[in-house]
């Protein structure tokens, strides 16, 4: 399993409100046949937020559907985040939140 959490939760604005947490990690955005985004911030909840807020660009135009999450150290944000460009590539390799 790429993320430690598993399974992705639904990629709504209550959805990461109320299971995003609001501290340092890495992060992916998927639909139902592939990773669209995988990201890192200081603030997992606020980056997804961002993204949520987003219209008309290549993430949104994917239409996604989940996500996944995992805290992260800010040291060891960067590194993990390269880990699962390599191991998932996702179809969007930039985007801001």
């Amino acid at each position: 399993m790429p993320f430690e959490q598993g399974v992705p939760m639904s990629f709504t604005a209550s959805s990461v409100q109320n299971n995003a947490p609001d501290c340092s990690g890495v992060y992916g955005i998927s639909n139902s046949s592939e990773w669209i985004f995988i990201g890192e911030s200081s603030n997992i909840r606020a980056a997804l937020m961002g993204h949520l807020r987003e219209a008309g660009t290549p993430l949104s135009s994917r239409k996604p559907k989940g996500f996944s999450f995992e805290a992260t150290s800010p040291v060891q944000r960067v590194l993990r985040k390269n880990q699962l460009v390599r191991e998932l590539a996702p179809s969007c390799v930039s985007a801001q939140p």
